[in-house]
């Protein structure tokens, strides 16, 4: 028996959920943005090696290859340009970003592991102002968790304690926002039980809080919880002809002892209830998200809904053929700046870049539109296109931002009109391991914000990313 078959016959007994879509993250071409949800127990075979650091991905360390290490690393060197910053008429900034990180993958048999993962984040360049901890930090102990799976009555069945990444959620509500140098983590416990067409996982988790320094500044943040249940539903493919859908139904919990709304702070519990349908139906592609938010924010009563819808047809028979594609988002608002409910939706922790590579929009009392395209000119290089439109949903309310703070005066115009921005990216995959890509924003700036002082903006950045 070859060095790891044992681990892999094991776990072969148990029916498995489609790992695209289990809540681990995804895996492109052996790699995912949360590296310990990938699997290179293939490189047990010396035959499926293509140079020295297919190696490192499987270290036997006893003689069957049942215990083994898998290390990673990334290098990441970015360079942004920013005009306008925080839409108002000033130099430009410029941020020379630097990422370095690495992290071990120790197996003990089939049901045990344990994760570790230190990262450096380097930031300079020009008007850089106070830099957040997740753009310039010496060292952080990015994640470190010990995890233990196995079969229970038929299931795979498992359980994660630690620091650890989180994105078992859309990802306009949870994601690691790899957009900084330094993931967003949490720190508590998750655990799961696995079909072949059924999930459920369950969580209890508190945000890491970066110091600035050394690995001993980082702490789990006491102010903060999130904490919840997702299930899971694996479509049958002969659904709707040759699908492959999901649906996911949610119901979150998210306490916050210093929550911010309309320049008051207090105590906010916000309730999650909602559903996640995504998944490829022939040449269609969509990715349908609809919550209810509820609880309380200080003395306020919130009641809230996002209703995010994207979609996209392929137009070929061929994986890599053109896509056309439509976005069409609601996040309600309204109640921060007046008396009665509040209604502006929020996002845990979503995709900070969705609707703004500047980070200047974020799902919170906002109408949002936008035709995309996509498109392979050349062999490994994918282009995205789109042009959005944006207004607020409620004109008595501010304009947000990413971190969910207000642009200060725009709830005092009354024009509803946000922007529109046009947003271009490309990436070229050099090699599996090596990655360039650019970005490119033009944000013009509409009423509801110029009539509050603000001003549009351009966004350049480039970044070359190498992983093993």
């Amino acid at each position: 028996m070859t060095a790891g078959s044992t681990a892999q016959a094991e776990e072969t007994k148990t029916p498995i959920y489609p790992v695209s879509s289990n809540g681990d993250g995804v895996v492109i071409n052996g790699y995912s943005i949360s590296r310990w949800a990938e699997d290179w127990r293939v490189m047990a075979d010396d035959g499926k090696r293509d140079d020295p650091l297919d190696r490192l991905k499987f270290l036997p360390i006893d003689g069957d290859g049942d215990i083994y290490l898998t290390l990673s690393g990334e290098l990441r060197l970015r360079v942004n340009q920013t005009t306008n910053p925080n839409l108002r008429e000033a130099e430009a900034q410029r941020q020379d970003i630097s990422r370095l990180v690495a992290g071990t993958d120790l197996h003990v048999g089939s049901h045990l592991r344990f994760f570790g993962e230190l990262a450096h984040a380097g930031l300079a360049g020009r008007n850089l102002g106070t830099p957040a901890t997740n753009m310039r930090n010496g060292l952080v102990a990015q994640q470190y968790f010990a995890e233990a799976h196995g079969q229970v009555a038929g299931l795979d069945a498992g359980i994660r304690y630690g620091r650890q990444e989180f994105v078992d959620g859309p990802n306009l509500l949870t994601s690691q926002r790899d957009n900084n140098t330094i993931h967003y983590t949490l720190n508590g416990v998750r655990a799961w039980v696995r079909g072949k067409a059924v999930r459920a996982d369950v969580f209890d988790l508190r945000p890491t809080a970066y110091g600035e320094d050394g690995i001993g500044d980082d702490r789990s943040d006491p102010e903060r919880r999130f904490s919840g249940v997702t299930l899971g539903y694996a479509v049958p493919k002969t659904f709707l002809g040759d699908s492959k859908l999901f649906v996911d139904p949610f119901l979150w919990r998210r306490r916050n002892g210093v929550g911010t709304w309309g320049g008051r702070i207090g105590p906010a519990t916000r309730w999650y209830g909602g559903v996640h349908v995504y998944g490829d139906a022939g040449p269609i592609q969509l990715n349908w998200t609809v919550n209810h938010q509820w609880g309380t924010f200080m003395d306020q009563k919130i009641d809230a809904w996002q209703v995010l819808l994207a979609q996209s047809w392929r137009l070929g028979a061929s994986k890599s053929a053109p896509r056309i594609g439509l976005s069409a988002d609601y996040a309600s608002g309204g109640g921060d700046y007046g008396d009665g409910k509040l209604r502006d939706a929020y996002s845990p922790f979503g995709n900070n870049v969705y609707y703004s590579y500047q980070l200047y929009l974020t799902p919170s009392n906002l109408r949002s539109f936008a035709p995309t395209f996509s498109f392979s000119p050349l062999k490994n290089v994918k282009v995205n296109a789109e042009y959005r439109f944006a207004w607020r949903d409620s004109v008595t309310d501010a304009v947000y931002r990413a971190n969910g703070q207000p642009f200060a005066g725009t709830q005092n115009g009354r024009a509803r009109k946000i922007a529109e921005l046009a947003r271009l990216q490309a990436v070229w995959q050099i090699s599996p391991r090596v990655s360039f890509t650019g970005r490119y924003e033009h944000l013009e700036a509409g009423p509801a914000l110029t009539d509050a002082g603000y001003r549009s903006s351009d966004f350049l950045a480039g970044w070359l990313s190498f992983r093993f």
